[in-house]
């Protein structure tokens, strides 16, 4: 899953994110601190998975895929396509839970983003080395700044304290193991994202759950992303940026985005100059939570004008 909420990705998709609502659950509580435990080895289980993701990015990598510059100056796209972009990446889902199981099915929703400042905790299993623990916080503090500085919303990572958005590297044996870990993030989490989680299959890459308000409808006040621990050097990247920037509201995948992470294809693997606006877009006060797509789209359209400088 590359996603918000739960993502189910192909075999060599880096998954996308759904949003997830859970009205009714206590999630506006705040979780204490996860502690880390003391670096173990990995598994048979573990050292074959990294073997295939490593071989997973190089075949990508042969096809043209997971590129990294899209944030060239030369980015150019009309107001049309943008607003439709934001459309169809913001204001519908890719997933829904049916019967306790998420399910590919792509439906209208309404706008979602958060409201109070996205403090994000790195949680690391005890699979990942010290060393791998400073490169992914330092990413992690890095990404968050540039979010913020995006979005105009607060983001960063909590340096101690509770936090509200979960980023947990696990490996494949921690994260089978994850059901406690979870109910300690998140008391009231359902056993469906549980499970979600926990059974994760090896074709999905990585993942994000965002959760509303009972209160509020749309508005997140908790995240837990997935990145799997084996990924390698860039798969890791990729996976942080998407989720992460899914986790803000942006929970669907576009075909027609282009460039953009928020796409199936895989082109692109970092966050985009178009993925930027489509980010300042969501969270511009024009709009807000709860917005369906016929609400939305008059203001979507003229901001898409704005930030294109009118071209249609």
């Amino acid at each position: 899953m590359k996603r918000a909420l739960a993502c189910l990705g192909l075999l060599v998709a880096l998954a996308g994110c759904q949003s997830l609502g859970t009205s009714g659950q206590n999630t506006g509580a705040t979780p204490a601190p996860v502690s880390r435990t003391a670096p173990s080895a990995p598994s048979a289980t573990s050292i074959e998975l990294s073997r295939y993701y490593q071989s997973v990015q190089s075949r990508m990598l042969a096809l043209g895929l997971m590129r990294q510059d899209g944030d060239r100056p030369d980015f150019n796209i009309t107001a049309g396509q943008l607003a439709t972009n934001f459309e169809n990446i913001a204001l519908f889902n890719e997933y829904s839970l049916r019967g306790g199981r998420f399910v590919a099915e792509r439906a209208p929703s309404s706008l979602r983003r958060w409201a109070e400042p996205v403090v994000l905790q790195p949680v690391f299993g005890a699979s990942v080395r010290e060393a791998q623990v400073a490169r992914d916080t330092a990413t992690l503090t890095q990404y968050a700044a540039r979010l913020s500085r995006v979005t105009r919303h607060p983001v960063h990572v909590a340096a101690s304290g509770p936090a509200n958005y979960h980023v947990l590297f696990l490996d494949a044996d921690e994260q089978r193991s994850a059901g406690p870990l979870l109910q300690q993030i998140l008391p009231g989490i359902g056993s469906a994202t549980i499970q979600s989680i926990t059974q994760m299959p090896r074709s999905t890459f990585c993942g994000v759950y965002a959760f509303d308000d009972a209160n509020r409808p749309f508005t997140y006040v908790a995240a837990i992303a997935i990145i799997k621990a084996e990924h390698p050097t860039l798969m890791r990247l990729s996976c942080i940026h998407e989720e992460i920037a899914q986790g803000l509201g942006l929970a669907n995948d576009s075909r027609a985005a282009r460039p953009s992470i928020f796409n199936d294809d895989d082109e692109f693997a970092l966050l985009t100059r178009h993925d930027e606006i489509l980010l300042s877009m969501l969270y511009d006060p024009r709009l807000r939570p709860g917005m369906t797509p016929q609400q939305a789209r008059p203001l979507v359209a003229r901001i898409a004008r704005e930030k294109v400088g009118g071209s249609s």
